[in-house]
């Protein structure tokens, strides 16, 4: 039973699932803004290609 009793109490695990869970929605967050940065960026480009052609 004390070993049970131990296993209740102890919240390691519990800390280290948030922190995951916190460490997951960072990188949904960037991943998101990378590829929004993304395309932008490269439409940008795309332009100064094109116009740089024409000149």
């Amino acid at each position: 039973m004390n070993i049970f009793a131990r296993f209740a109490k102890d919240e390691s695990g519990a800390t280290a699932i948030e922190y995951g869970l916190i460490a997951a929605l960072i990188s949904v967050g960037i991943i998101a803004a990378v590829g929004l940065l993304g395309n932008n960026l490269a439409l940008v480009f795309n332009r100064i290609a094109n116009s740089l052609k024409l000149s």
